[in-house]
């Protein structure tokens, strides 16, 4: 028998095998990890509106399940960003005028967790309405990470990046605009994955013809990320979606081999940012390693012209037609930068909101085009190593000046309007903070990407995310 504090530090498939079985009850795995949340919560804050007896219901309802209604996350615990419906919790999106709601029903993505067995015991924080990348709001406070608690966990998926790495879940669900995915696993040093827009079906959105947000699945490895993955996607009748992935095959990764694999080391997304050194020296060594292995790497990064504009301009708008409302009628319940995003927005005409879907249309197909002569480009997911956790956002990176809230994280959110899947993957330490590598391939090769990144996953050999749960201890 698998003591209980080396259940958490397994992965979501033994998790679920392992219950699938009978060798585990979920109560009992949901007890370790209620165990090991008790330990060190307190001072990280990943993990909010955590409900136990709710939980609890909950396990023994999966426990009680045949065998053949056992499925692919079955009594695996886990916690909901709190900017999703997850029935019987709150859902505060990190803002005031939300606080003490409870949610009645699942969002999509949710459903399909609970229906493959998982378990929800809380939530995991974010920022003000999900916006930027550091994990701080008046409603649960700030998290921190838990390699350094000084130190920032990102965002906006910060509380589910900071539960994997403390060992608090071995799954989480996030979501991703600009990078709230893939900045704050790399901050964490766990995996984060934005999928092809539509592998995620963008189903309880306002906008469901949205090109740049998406839900998507975030993890320690590689493997349990395509898990997680495999359950979120699937087709769905009432809103465009992309073509169902070959789920078997994302459960089962293939083995790839590096040699020839053609990389393009986007180390500055071709002079469109600057990188502090620390983090450019780990992925200019992950670089000479894939090299090593075999991988053509060069030099090179995808047409990102525009993608300034295109980003912005979309994003305003849709922050303004979202929040606008309520920033007039709560103006005192809103931070400022989340407030200037919001006013930005009421400047977007509907011709420039036109122009920039334009952009975004030639932006893909050029995107498209690239990834037809490379299997996968490597870059930085953020610019910097996690900053002070007293810090609103940086106002400079490696001695520029960054502009606004946004600037800081244009590594992740210049990407974003291409189309194309992209992860953060532990790519190495800067002393005891974390770094990532930003990797992304051609659209709706999401498999294919997953499976070069486990084979880099592997080459790289960086320390399990777990030892951050006595990183400060």
């Amino acid at each position: 028998m698998v003591e209980s504090g080396e259940l958490v530090g397994l992965s979501a498939k033994e998790q679920a095998r392992l219950t699938r079985s009978g060798e585990l009850t979920a109560v009992e795995l949901l007890d370790a990890h209620l165990a090991e949340v008790s330990r060190r919560n307190g001072e990280i804050n990943a993990v909010v509106a955590l409900d136990e007896e709710l939980a609890h219901e909950h396990a023994r309802r999966v426990d009680g399940l045949a065998p053949e209604r056992r499925g692919a996350l079955h009594g695996v615990p886990t916690a909901v960003k709190d900017f999703g419906h997850v029935t019987g919790f709150p859902n505060t999106l990190g803002h005031r005028h939300f606080a003490g709601s409870i949610s009645d029903h699942d969002d999509l993505h949710i459903a399909r967790m609970r229906e493959a067995g998982a378990v929800f015991y809380g939530k995991t924080n974010i920022p003000e309405l999900a916006a930027g990348s550091h994990s701080a709001n008046e409603v649960y406070g700030v998290t921190r990470n838990p390699h350094d608690p000084s130190r920032s966990a990102g965002g906006s998926s910060g509380g589910a990046a900071a539960a994997l790495a403390a060992r608090f879940t071995a799954i989480a669900d996030g979501s991703d605009m600009g990078g709230s995915l893939r900045n704050p696993a790399a901050f964490c040093g766990v995996v984060g994955m934005r999928p092809t827009p539509g592998v995620v079906p963008n189903a309880d959105s306002p906008n469901v013809f949205d090109p740049l947000a998406t839900a998507g699945p975030m993890a320690r490895t590689i493997d349990d990320t395509a898990l997680l993955l495999s359950v979120m996607n699937g087709e769905t009748r009432d809103v465009p979606c992309a073509p169902e992935l070959d789920r078997a095959r994302l459960r089962e990764l293939r083995e790839r081999d590096l040699a020839g694999v053609r990389i393009a080391y986007a180390a500055d997304l071709g002079g469109c940012v600057v990188v502090e050194p620390a983090v450019r020296a780990v992925l200019d060594e992950a670089a000479r390693a894939l090299e090593a292995a075999g991988a053509i790497v060069e030099i090179g990064c995808p047409d990102l012209s525009g993608a300034d504009e295109a980003f912005r301009t979309l994003r305003a708008a849709a922050f303004n037609a979202g929040w606008g409302a309520l920033l007039e009628a709560e103006p005192e319940n809103f931070n400022d930068f989340v407030a200037g995003n919001i006013r930005e927005g009421e400047k977007v005409s509907g011709p420039d909101v036109m122009r920039a879907y334009g952009e975004v249309t030639r932006l893909t197909r050029a995107a498209a085009r690239y990834f037809a002569d490379t299997d996968v480009v490597l870059a930085p997911v953020t610019q910097m190593l996690p900053f002070p956790v007293e810090w609103d956002w940086p106002r400079e990176v490696a001695g520029t000046r960054m502009t606004d809230y946004l600037d800081w994280m244009r590594a992740a959110w210049l990407f974003t309007p291409l189309g194309v899947p992209a992860l953060s993957l532990p790519a190495g330490y800067a002393g005891r903070l974390p770094v990532g590598a930003q990797l992304l391939a051609g659209p709706r090769q999401d498999v294919e990407l997953l499976e070069l990144a486990k084979a880099i996953e592997t080459l790289l050999a960086v320390p399990a995310a777990a030892s951050a749960s006595h990183a400060a201890s």
